[in-house]
């Protein structure tokens, strides 16, 4: 669907008064006990914390919002209580970037075992609501570097996380990070292959954690494949290992990160896309060559193996 083809369903604005901060606060906790529960994180109370003490709404922009409803938008409020709904909220529509679902960043927070004092390089930031959390779970002596490719939304999140310390933007393009050692890459925009340095600068423990995806247009259609992958160094060499954490539907990269894969390997990612097996993929080769028998998939110097490392 491009920009120009968005749809919209305009509703009457809510004539009820608006909640009360204290109300409020009863809502976020509720939101954040159900997006830990279904992310099978029940004891997980720093990530439920995170998303209760961060406000949605002031990283969403002025009224009216746009919600995501079928294969388009609706028109609501910017009433505050409507931010508290796992639905995606248009960030920039007509380029069709969003506030992303909050249950999927759950499963992949919860995932990411982010600890205290952390450095963690968010990529792909947006206007800032998931950075605030990352900011949150690293605590004062950890560090998020929060980089955006759009300058208008990295001009947005430069204001909304004004007061978060521990946060540095930065407007640039996301391939080029991290530029330095990190603890965790976090990666919110779909790729056909990771860019060098988010596997480059992980140090032994590090994670990185991206959307994997391959799309083929056709004549009258598109087909389009996608999964979280969590990559982590476990020691010295150039085989990491790898888990699917399940579909993954992100916006497509741009700048750099868009042109990381020639055609030919996005061919081949998609031709692995619909053979299947993509689940069974445990460890992930960079610049070490492929197993003979044991690759789901193998592109321009790395692969994605079945066996772990």
């Amino acid at each position: 669907m491009r920009g120009d083809e968005v749809a919209v369903k305009a509703r009457n604005p809510s004539r009820r008064p608006p909640f009360d901060e204290d109300a409020l606060a009863v809502v976020r906790r509720a939101f954040a006990r159900q997006l830990v529960c279904g992310a099978g994180a029940q004891g997980d109370g720093r990530l439920e914390r995170a998303f209760a003490e961060t406000p949605r709404e002031a990283f969403l922009g002025p009224g009216p919002w746009l919600l995501t409803k079928g294969v388009g938008y609706e028109s609501a409020p910017a009433d505050p209580v409507l931010a508290y709904q796992d639905r995606l909220i248009a960030l920039k529509p007509e380029k069709q970037i969003n506030n992303g679902s909050p249950s999927l960043h759950a499963i992949w927070l919860h995932a990411a075992q982010i600890k205290a004092g952390e450095r963690i390089v968010h990529i792909g930031a947006g206007a800032g609501y998931y950075t605030a959390i990352l900011s949150r779970l690293v605590g004062p002596r950890g560090r998020v570097t929060a980089v955006e490719f759009d300058e208008d939304l990295a001009t947005a999140a430069r204001k909304n996380l004004a007061a978060y310390r521990n946060v540095t933007v930065v407007q640039g393009d996301g391939a080029a990070w991290p530029r330095q050692p990190c603890d965790v890459v976090y990666v919110n925009f779909a790729v056909d292959r990771p860019a060098p340095p988010w596997i480059e600068q992980l140090k032994a423990g590090s994670r990185l954690l991206f959307p994997l995806g391959s799309i083929a247009r056709e004549l009258h259609k598109s087909r389009f494949h996608g999964v979280g992958l969590r990559i982590e160094r476990v020691g010295e060499t150039g085989i990491f290992a790898a888990k699917v954490g399940g579909n993954a539907y992100f916006i497509r990269a741009e700048g750099e990160a868009s042109t990381l894969a020639s055609d030919d390997e996005r061919e081949a990612l998609l031709a692995a896309f619909e053979k299947g097996g993509v689940e069974s993929v445990k460890s992930l080769r960079w610049r070490v060559p492929a197993s003979p028998e044991g690759a789901w998939f193998v592109g321009d110097g790395w692969s994605l193996e079945y066996d772990a490392p």
